[in-house]
């Protein structure tokens, strides 16, 4: 635990009465709500008409996360609620649990998310009375009400839960959510995680048939199968600023003018533990909640072709990311298909750049790639660290296996 102020002290020891009042009167907000789809339409084209709306329950709080040289930050974040968690237990059970990235959400366009958000509270800062949101970004929203941002839709306080509620129609793609209340602390808090729509044509068998081997999806509608995979992977490129998360804890006023990211990573974790394809970040502080369930290693037979779902969420820095020895197609930007009309705008490249806020589709074909690791990293060489360590940050492995397996 880090050393507090003397104003940390009164408030960590306000925590107890917060803990013990918060749980019983959030009780009394706590309403997920979840319809069941029975308009006995298949709008997502699976086949099934009875499994069109997906329900998830998140929460927002606080906890800490492991750099790759050990240190432990404090954190802000999402948690799921599992579904054996009693509406009674969710603020018991989901205090102190925050992850980095969030929980990563999956959809089948066609699909309607009904997204809950519970705010559980920040119990290492009880001083903090913040609210919450999600910001699905670059979605056109089915209302206002839904976007996330404070000056024009509701935001979470201690203790509610608000329904989100999406439609995916027609918006394919890689997109990220976040947090945008006081938008740039909590996003360099670590409030930041996947969300992106399979499109429809996943149900193309004949399509899927047309890869060699077959197709397990695409990036988008293409109607030809040029954003064929067989192995996808989101990346989230962004990184914390360590000395603005220890003044966070120890309460003490937080540099926003002088933000400057110190460990860089790849959901949520620096090189060599990007690779670890465990679940990371379970420490004391952190109520031995792992903090860190995301890798970023990636695995595919030569002759397959990879789908990169890249986004950069970071408040501080743009990234220049390559994957040295490897050919690199841009098939998609925010969540769009690069295609003006009938032609396409896919172009080759040997590297990326991605501001913050943005998002790409890369397409890696390893048909005459040889087997071998190979890295995926940025060329800001200088974000290749962890902290005062060198030699990590934002790099994964890319391992190309034999066409065999």
């Amino acid at each position: 635990m880090k050393p507090r102020s003397a104003l940390g002290i009164a408030a960590f020891l306000l925590t107890g009465i917060f803990a013990a009042a918060w749980p019983a009167q959030a009780q009394l907000n706590l309403m997920v709500q979840c319809p069941e789809d029975t308009d006995g339409v298949d709008a997502d084209g699976d086949g099934n008409p009875a499994n069109d709306i997906v329900c998830k329950h998140i929460t927002a709080g606080d906890g800490f996360a492991t750099m790759a040289d050990g240190t432990v930050l404090y954190t802000f974040g999402f948690s799921e609620v599992p579904e054996t968690v009693p509406p009674d237990q969710v603020f018991a059970q989901r205090q102190v649990v925050a992850e980095v990235p969030g929980p990563t959400i999956v959809l089948r366009e066609g699909q309607e998310l009904y997204l809950n958000l519970t705010n559980v509270g920040m119990i290492n800062r009880p001083d903090l009375f913040d609210t919450h949101s999600v910001h699905w970004h670059g979605i056109p929203n089915s209302g206002s009400i839904f976007d996330g941002l404070p000056e024009s839709a509701p935001t979470v306080r201690i203790g509610a839960t608000f329904p989100y509620y999406y439609s995916t129609q027609g918006k394919e793609g890689t997109y990220f959510y976040h947090c945008h209340v006081e938008v740039v602390e909590h996003m360099q808090m670590g409030m930041i995680a996947h969300i992106y729509v399979l499109p429809r044509q996943d149900q193309n068998t004949a399509l899927k048939n047309s890869g060699d081997p077959p197709f397990v999806g695409f990036a988008y509608n293409d109607g030809d199968g040029s954003t064929g995979y067989h192995v996808s992977k989101a990346l989230q490129l962004a990184g914390f600023d360590s000395r603005f998360h220890q003044q966070h804890i120890a309460i003490q006023n937080l540099p926003f003018a002088e933000l400057d990211d110190d460990y860089h990573f790849i959901n949520g974790r620096g090189y060599p533990d990007s690779i670890n394809p465990n679940p990371l970040g379970a420490s004391p502080e952190n109520n031995y909640h792992l903090s860190q369930p995301m890798d970023s290693r990636i695995q595919a037979n030569q002759g397959e072709r990879i789908l990169l779902r890249i986004h950069n969420i970071s408040t501080t820095h743009l990234f220049t990311v390559r994957a040295l020895g490897l050919p690199m197609r841009i098939v998609g930007l925010d969540a769009k298909l690069l295609r003006n009309a009938s032609r396409d705008l896919f172009y080759e490249t040997s590297s990326l750049t991605i501001g913050g806020g943005q998002a790409a589709d890369v397409i890696i074909d390893t048909s005459d790639v040889s087997p071998g690791t190979y890295f995926f990293y940025t060329t800001n060489l200088d974000d290749l660290i962890n902290g005062p360590e060198e030699r990590g940050g934002m790099m994964t492995e890319i391992v190309i296996c034999p066409a065999s397996g």
